[in-house]
């Protein structure tokens, strides 16, 4: 294999222009136009979070190189002025000979060890094999139609980005290859965030992480020496720092270039397994309460996602949420800065254990003081938890009121059915996207500090699930129908409806207090 695709040169990492443009540029250009550029482009999720990974790692052991140690004024600096270009450049220089895509001993990312190994040097698989989209062996995607036994070729940049979106995103399982079984990406089955600025040069100085602790060693995967078969049959290794997180080598691959620089098969095995540490998590994985104590922010199938807002909130006790540790760096900026908001990616893919089953991408802005201030941010906590313990109590309601409907109304399997069908139907959608109407304002009050603004956030989310409440209720009713069983059903349940609703109504004090406003 001979040296091919230099991602310093070579235009491969999709970002959207200032001006609305969508292009693709190598990496020296990214980081000379790091100003001029809003944002990436990635449009499949996993990739997204993975490119900006990438481009953190290289800051960050640019900066390291450059002038060793920082402080948050060096990155407010940065931010209103611009990154280091020199340093970049002059890091992406030094390291230039790791960046070939295709090179016989050192390619980007990959193993260049499985064309010799006994066990992988005479088996290929098609590239699908890590495209978290595609089908592959018995593990089909809906309208995804490729064959394993005839992959169509794909340009080498394509390979890159799906690549990187795999090595952070993958699920743990089975493998076969070098060892049966390995460990999951860093990022699997997580709903990643990453904080927004207005260039990707600010969205870069916002999620830049501390500089690493001299004698402490935090390089990414290009800087080591190329892995071997007996490193890859290794136990799991802890991550050094998030620089060994964002290009850890959790699968070994290597791509198969054609005459045309395409790529239509790899070599694939095992990699160097991610063993994870409870007190060193992922900088861009949050944590939410569980049944038994903290789990990882996911994406669930039909849920809001705004619902799960409090996990990237701080927590004084760390009982209710463990938000990232950028959101931690990103205000800290923003207090130096003095500014007001601060715009979030959310973006990743949930599985579960190595069922693939969906990817989503949110923006959503959230009050700077959010961030900041754990005082704050119970405040919408205990916002959040009021819609949703009013949901669970429609909820109850209504299955009651369905279950009246239905023959043997006292059963068990007929309330199961009348629950199922809640479930099922436009009210569960309905209630939550009418409260979201509202939490924009809501947190904007919540974020400013004035007493008399959490007074008005207050009253103005209670008048919201109380609309939401009686929409959701409506729907259900017109779902029933007018049958006399329905109107009797309606007409027993209704009355205790109103009684739950009646706290959300505004006292006559509170009607014109909001009126004077």
């Amino acid at each position: 294999m001979n040296r091919r695709f230099n991602l310093l040169d070579e235009p491969w990492l999709p970002v959207r222009l200032q001006d609305g443009r969508v292009c693709d540029l190598g990496l020296l250009e990214v980081f000379e136009r790091a100003g001029e550029i809003g944002a990436l482009a990635e449009t499949a999720p996993p990739g997204l979070i993975a490119q900006y990974r990438l481009l953190l790692a290289i800051v960050h052991r640019a900066l390291s190189r450059a002038q060793g140690r920082w402080t948050d004024a060096d990155r407010a600096r940065w931010y209103r002025q611009g990154l280091p270009a020199g340093a970049v450049r002059d890091y992406l220089e030094h390291w230039r000979e790791r960046f070939w895509l295709f090179h016989p001993a050192q390619p980007f990312m990959q193993v260049a060890a499985l064309a010799e190994a006994e066990e992988t040097c005479d088996k290929q698989k098609p590239w699908a094999q890590i495209s978290l989209a595609s089908a592959n062996g018995n593990t089909p995607v809906v309208f995804d139609h490729s064959c394993d036994l005839a992959p169509r070729p794909i340009a080498a940049a394509d390979a890159l980005r799906i690549l990187l979106g795999f090595l952070q995103f993958t699920p743990g399982g089975l493998v076969k290859t070098i060892r049966d079984a390995d460990k999951a990406g860093a990022l699997a089955n997580t709903a990643a965030v990453m904080p927004l600025g207005a260039s990707l040069a600010q969205s870069l100085c916002l999620a830049l992480h501390s500089p690493t602790p001299t004698g402490h060693e935090d390089v990414p995967g290009w800087e080591l020496a190329p892995p071997g078969i007996a490193q890859l049959r290794g136990e799991p290794q802890l991550a050094t720092g998030p620089n060994d997180r964002y290009s850890r080598l959790t699968r070994a691959v290597l791509l198969l270039p054609d005459e045309q620089g395409r790529v239509q098969w790899i070599r694939f095995a095992a990699g160097i397994a991610l063993a994870e540490d409870a007190q060193a998590p992922d900088p861009m994985a949050s944590y939410r309460a569980g049944s038994h104590g903290l789990v990882r922010l996911s994406f669930a199938e039909g849920r809001a996602f705004w619902r799960d807002l409090p996990a990237l909130l701080p927590d004084a006790e760390g009982l209710a949420s463990q938000p990232a540790a950028v959101l931690g760096w990103a205000a800290n900026l923003q207090f130096l800065l003095g500014g007001s908001e601060q715009p979030l990616l959310v973006a990743g893919l949930a599985s579960d254990q190595a069922k693939l089953l969906r990817w989503r991408s949110e923006r959503i802005a959230l009050p700077a003081a959010l961030l900041a201030s754990p005082d704050c941010a119970n405040e919408l906590r205990r916002q959040v938890r009021e819609a949703e313990e009013l949901f669970a109590d429609i909820r109850k309601l209504a299955a009651g009121m369905l279950a009246d409907t239905l023959p043997d109304p006292s059963g068990k399997d007929t309330w199961a059915r009348a629950r199922s069908l809640f479930d099922a139907g436009p009210a569960p959608a309905l209630y939550f996207a009418s409260a979201e109407r509202a939490l924009g304002q809501v947190m904007a009050l919540l974020g400013s500090g004035d007493p008399d603004d959490l007074d008005m956030a207050d009253a103005l989310w209670r008048r919201t699930l109380l609309t939401a409440a009686l929409s959701a209720w409506q729907v259900v009713r017109d779902g029933s129908g007018r049958s006399p069983k329905a109107l009797r059903a309606d007409a027993r349940f209704y009355p205790r409806l109103l009684a739950r609703l009646r706290p959300l109504r505004p006292t006559p004090a509170v009607a014109d207090k909001e009126a004077r406003a």
